[in-house]
């Protein structure tokens, strides 16, 4: 059942039913009752952010499971998110929960984890609020520089300032908080975590392309920006790859690179717990394959040369290359549960009596 917010204007909510319906949402009027649960909902002024990102939409999808769309002025679009709940949880609660962030790859959505692993389950005791933004097929964890016109989209904005303060604002999200994520989405966890010294208390990187200028040594013969030139190809509606962060070769524009490439930030991330994961790309025990996974091989090389770059910054690191693996669910949801207690440790998270 689909809830839409309390005093929302009506114009927000016209598409899907008529304000007939809704008035006593639209006018700010009593609230109503939340469908399968005994909660009901007063009349509140919707929790806005700074810029003007709302929530429009909130879908349950069983007891824990929460989608939220959110129309964000940084996307100029409505962006979904997909929350796990903690035990005890509720709109009235006088508490706080510290919060995981958990990034999907490319050619996924904010469902991704809990279709395809058992967060759900490994939260389940956990005082801890799991987010899971939509990232875009090919988004690539950033605000575009679009050939120095930027504008949209702007999924650092949007994750990090909009979605961030409406979880503090009507969630009761805390400021405490860690970030993991696989492939693409281990690329947004390690580079938020460095371009925003304080914000994150622990990072996790599953098969992630953790360097984007890696210069393919040792590895199947694709560099760290032909990944993103392929991904022109292989990404629906993705624009030109140079529209990113331009072109590396350019002088001026490869500072862009360096400014969000994690390898390049190493020293950033002193001060808080890491975890890099990767396999090598051979058929490996979770998830038969006829032949080698060149995706993992790549983000393999990228893995090691992140982990090279962050030991010769003295940056303490914990890594799993654990040989024989491909770029598969399987193995990162093994290695979520292997980095789950030092997330948790991180932020304070324990599980409920």
């Amino acid at each position: 059942m689909t809830r839409w917010r309390p005093g929302l204007p009506c114009a927000l909510l016209a598409s899907a039913c008529t304000c007939t319906l809704l008035a006593s949402a639209c006018n700010g009027a009593a609230g109503y009752e939340a469908g399968g649960t005994e909660e009901r909902w007063q009349a509140a002024d919707p929790v806005v952010s700074d810029d003007g990102a709302i929530v429009t939409v909130e879908t349950p999808i069983d007891a824990r499971t929460l989608d939220l769309a959110i129309s964000s002025p940084a996307m100029r679009a409505v962006a979904n998110v997909r929350l796990l709940l903690p035990p005890g949880w509720s709109r009235g609660a006088t508490q706080t929960w510290p919060v995981l962030y958990l990034l999907h790859g490319a050619h996924t959505d904010h469902t991704a984890w809990t279709a395809n692993s058992d967060i759900a389950k490994l939260s389940a005791s956990t005082g801890v609020i799991v987010v899971m933004p939509d990232g875009g097929a090919c988004g690539q964890y950033s605000d575009w520089w679009n050939l120095g016109g930027f504008g949209p989209p702007a999924w650092e904005t949007f994750h990090l300032t909009e979605l961030r303060q409406i979880l503090e604002r009507g969630f009761h999200a805390s400021t405490v908080r860690a970030i993991a994520g696989f492939s693409m989405g281990g690329f947004g966890a390690m580079s938020y975590a460095a371009r925003n010294p304080s914000m994150f208390r622990a990072a996790a990187s599953y098969s992630g392309a953790v360097d984007s200028l890696w210069d393919g040594k040792g590895g199947p013969g694709i560099t760290g920006p032909m990944v993103l030139t392929l991904m022109s190809v292989t990404c629906p509606r993705y624009p030109q790859w140079v529209n990113l962060w331009g072109d590396p070769a350019v002088p001026a524009e490869r500072r862009m690179w360096e400014a969000h490439n994690p390898a390049s930030l190493a020293s950033r991330l002193r001060g808080i717990p890491l975890f890099v994961a990767s396999g090598n790309g051979e058929p490996g025990p979770l998830a038969p394959a006829l032949f080698p996974d060149i995706v993992e091989q790549v983000v393999y090389g990228e893995s090691r040369a992140f982990v090279e770059a962050l030991e010769a910054a003295g940056v303490p690191v914990t890594s799993d290359f654990y040989g024989r693996g491909t770029h598969a669910w399987p193995y990162w949801q093994r290695e979520l549960h292997r980095s789950w207690a030092m997330l948790m440790s991180a932020i304070g998270a324990t599980s409920a009596p």
